[in-house]
């Protein structure tokens, strides 16, 4: 099965501001590709940069979205495993764009053999209960915000935080006495706390029952982890620090973290997630289903993946109902409360609505 043809969107998506320590978002700036194979077959992906966590932008995405297409035309859609060797081969790192196409190959493939993702991946349906996060803000405003969501039947609020510890002790303390002790709880601090801070932030947050922390310190900061995590009294969760299933062994082997998330902008896509898994399900370490700003399409891929992954167990998918001002999506996940459904159908079952597509900058290579 040849590849004929692939058409590359800006696929941008207006969002309400949403903050984290390391900055704010105002628009989604994802990328959209189909790949045309001669059997009459098309496979979609989709990425969402997030500059300030892997260094790419849409820009820089579109632009390498180019050369990727003009590299793999002609050649075989099934032979995965080649095509990526063949990106890892012509630019290091890039891992956003890189899995836009890795995602589009695997739909195909699905496609073909005529199942849907999970179980081409060897999988089944599975109960999926997504949290939903509040952004940072005023102690006081985010509280609320937990209320509201409370209120609407959440069971699991993601808090972010990473800015000063002892604001961020404040917002928790606040969140927890206005929810109660009922919703479970997770943090994510994005890397922005120091060594120092880290530990005065985890020490007295924990009397608040939290689940886990996600990524307390910048990556460079990795070499404090195995102690941070031996003497915290919350589970850390490394996110930012695993990019590929390397830097889960080397944590892994250090003793640093009690959970991985793996996200598909990190790993490059399923391919590699696959090995992060792997690697974290022979370890005894529980994985993360999590993204960026990616719209449904992305999203639904991400949920095949999960579901055929039973060392898959905690379900960060939220971002569709937090922040986007759109839904440029047919077809693909829907939710049921905060429960993530899976549609019926081959490979994805997903794609971008062709109306929202003809106002999108686009180029076919």
């Amino acid at each position: 099965m040849k590849i004929k043809q692939t058409a590359i969107y800006k696929f941008s998506i207006p969002m309400h501001p949403f903050t984290i320590a390391t900055g704010t978002m105002h628009y989604a700036q994802n990328i959209f590709i189909r790949i045309y194979t001669d059997e009459g077959i098309y496979g979609v992906g989709e990425c969402s940069a997030f500059p300030m966590i892997v260094g790419e932008t849409q820009a820089t995405c579109f632009e390498m979205a180019k050369d990727f297409a003009a590299i793999w035309k002609g050649k075989n859609a099934l032979d995965i495993d080649s095509r990526m060797n063949e990106l890892h081969a012509f630019t290091a790192y890039n891992s956003t764009i890189k899995s836009a196409f890795d995602m589009a190959l695997y739909d195909i493939a699905a496609k073909k053999s005529n199942q849907p993702l999970y179980a081409f991946l060897g999988g089944n349906k599975k109960s999926m209960e997504t949290d939903l996060t509040i952004g940072i803000g005023a102690p006081g405003a985010m509280a609320q915000t937990a209320i509201d969501y409370k209120n609407k039947g959440v069971h699991i609020i993601k808090v972010k935080l990473g800015k000063d510890p002892d604001e961020d002790i404040e917002r928790i303390k606040q969140i927890r006495k206005a929810i109660g002790n009922d919703i479970r709880l997770r943090i994510d601090a994005n890397q922005g706390w120091t060594k120092d801070g880290a530990l005065h932030a985890l020490t007295e947050l924990g009397k608040y029952d939290i689940q886990f922390c996600e990524q307390p310190m910048r990556r460079y900061n990795d070499h404090y982890l195995p102690q941070l995590h031996k003497v915290s009294p919350i589970p850390v969760m490394a996110d930012e620090s695993v990019f590929d299933h390397h830097d889960a062994e080397r944590l892994i082997a250090a003793n640093a973290c009690s959970y991985v998330n793996i996200k598909f902008a990190k790993s490059g896509g399923i391919l590699e997630a696959e090995k992060i898994n792997t690697v974290c399900e022979k370890n005894n370490i529980p994985c993360m289903m999590g993204g960026m700003l990616e719209s449904r399409v992305a999203l639904t891929a991400f949920a095949h993946f999960a579901a055929a992954k039973n060392n898959i167990r905690f379900y960060d998918m939220d971002t569709c109902m937090l922040g986007h001002k759109a839904d440029p999506v047919k077809g693909g996940v829907r939710y049921n409360g905060f429960m993530v459904e899976l549609p019926d159908g081959n490979g994805i079952g997903a794609d971008a609505d062709d109306g929202f597509l003809e106002g999108l900058e686009n180029v076919e290579i």
